[in-house]
């Protein structure tokens, strides 16, 4: 399963996954089935038509998630701070919350999470997203100790920026401002996120849970 598959660094995942001999289904907007990960019912919707299709779940990747504005704290939109809390923070928690429980009765699953560095360090003008990613970082540590010894692992990867549709709903400043921050100076390429990400979702990792894995180019310092 990986939610936001449809587009960028989630359908680099799914091809990767897919090329992997895996079969993959798509939580997304723009998917079929048509999946809202910040909708309690479309989420359980959506894992009663995987089941049915797949049998059972061993892989959950969270990836769907939104900018938001690039504007000042104080000059947030409360609106809009709710409407990507919603979909980065809680639709990551309601997938989880749903699609866990089947894992632990296989005694098996891998969970990675889709946070950002931006969720270590705090980007300035991007305070609902820089949030949300830390929020996922936290969700990430709690759940991969709740289920450490179910056979279900839970991860994350901090990923710098990447060129994909999401660079549309910032401003070049903020773009430019990222890419400032990056040691390697370059943005990373969706395949290396996927690469990264397809490790964590194999049998090959079975001893990190709880884990953040950096992929930042040299920006994250912890």
């Amino acid at each position: 399963m990986v939610t936001g598959g449809a587009q960028g660094i989630g359908a680099a995942i799914v091809e990767r996954l897919r090329s992997s001999g895996a079969r993959v289904q798509i939580w997304d907007l723009d998917g079929t089935p048509r999946v809202d990960v910040s909708d309690p019912a479309s989420v359980d919707e959506a894992l009663k038509h995987a089941l049915k299709e797949l049998g059972k779940i061993d892989v959950l990747v969270n990836n769907a998630g939104i900018a938001g504005q690039n504007v000042p704290t104080v000059e947030y939109p409360i609106q809009e701070w709710e409407r990507v809390l919603r979909v980065n923070l809680t639709g990551q928690f309601l997938c989880c919350r749903a699609v866990a429980p089947h894992m632990v009765n296989a005694r098996y699953g891998r969970i990675v999470n889709i946070a950002s560095v931006a969720g270590k360090e705090g980007n300035p003008n991007a305070v609902a997203y820089s949030a949300s990613k830390a929020g996922v970082i936290s969700l990430t540590k709690s759940l991969g100790k709740e289920l450490a010894q179910t056979g279900v692992l839970v991860n994350c990867v901090t990923p710098a920026a990447a060129k994909t549709a999401i660079f549309e709903q910032m401003t070049e400043s903020h773009i430019q401002y990222m890419l400032s921050k990056i040691p390697m100076n370059r943005f990373v390429n969706v395949d290396e996120v996927a690469a990264l990400v397809c490790w964590l979702a194999s049998e090959d990792c079975s001893f990190s849970t709880g884990g953040v894995f950096d992929i930042s180019g040299g920006r994250a310092t912890y």
